[in-house]
């Protein structure tokens, strides 16, 4: 059985009660809505900035208010590293979450971690968890049970739906992700597309260990492991897991099924296991 810990780290994530040792790694994403529809989230951001109309100035989010970014001193640093600082006269307001003028937040049930960047353009949707340092880029999309953990990237022009990015997974540019679940330190490459639905209206069903296993899901996108990484324009069949540290390459349709650890998908050519990095002295 093909479970969580065969593909993440997950003990030191946020919400690692999403994943179950004993059971395979899909049910996270079964567990996904009534997970975060009983998420104890923090002080509701004010209803004007959660009604669906563009933010009219940049705010900081700090300590369950809403601040006007013009009073402020702002020292744009690498968001992921920490470095996105905010100061009030001089005073760092630690844990502060900056929203960009023309975003837009949809619902109440938004949590923005700290030190979290959200840019003009990018569209959430309620209900969303954005971790600690995490940057939503310009045309983001987040279109409701989307879980970001901590130092990921949700890029320009990405639409995610029901997924979860475990800590430092980031989706650059271009992406969409269905009903998936990235591990930890995972990297897509731009244009990336992870296909959710099969065409036949029948659930979704992987090869494992050459049997095939139905998920008992009607959709599911791609499942990838810890350090997982997909290259320019590829694309996953639905029911895709990467095994940790796999690689995707450009322009590539990656088959339904499990990949095993350290595979090279190829197009046209079977996968290869990639050498393992040699432990330096």
């Amino acid at each position: 059985m093909l479970t969580a810990p065969s593909l993440f780290d997950y003990q030191a994530f946020a919400h690692a009660a999403l994943f179950s040792a004993d059971q395979p790694v899909w049910t996270a994403l079964q567990r996904l809505r009534a997970y975060m529809d009983s998420y104890p989230y923090p002080a509701p951001l004010p209803a004007e900035v959660t009604g669906g109309i563009p933010v009219a100035q940049p705010l900081v989010w700090h300590d369950g208010r809403i601040l006007p970014a013009a009073s402020l001193d702002i020292e744009w640093g690498d968001v992921n590293q920490g470095k996105l600082r905010v100061s009030l006269q001089g005073k760092v307001l630690e844990g502060a979450a900056l929203i960009m003028a023309g975003a837009i937040l949809i619902g109440e049930r938004i949590a923005l971690g700290p030190g979290s960047l959200v840019e003009g353009g990018a569209t959430i949707k309620a209900p969303a968890i954005i971790g600690a340092c995490t940057e939503v880029r310009q045309g983001a999309y987040l279109r409701g049970y989307c879980l970001v953990g901590e130092r990921c990237v949700v890029g320009h022009a990405t639409e995610v739906k029901h997924s979860i990015f475990l800590d430092d997974a980031k989706a650059g540019h271009f992406a969409y992700l269905g009903d998936s679940i990235l591990g930890n330190d995972t990297n897509l490459g731009a244009g990336t597309k992870f296909a959710n639905l099969k065409f036949a209206a029948e659930t979704v069903k992987i090869a494992v260990d050459g049997e095939l296993v139905d998920t008992t899901l009607r959709k599911l996108g791609a499942i990838l492991g810890d350090r997982a990484q997909t290259g320019c324009n590829s694309v996953t069949n639905p029911g895709t897991i990467i095994g940790r540290r796999g690689i995707l390459m450009p322009n590539t349709t990656a088959p339904s099924g499990y990949h095993e650890d350290d595979k090279l998908i190829r197009t046209g050519l079977r996968p290869r296991t990639l050498p393992r990095p040699q432990p330096t002295e």
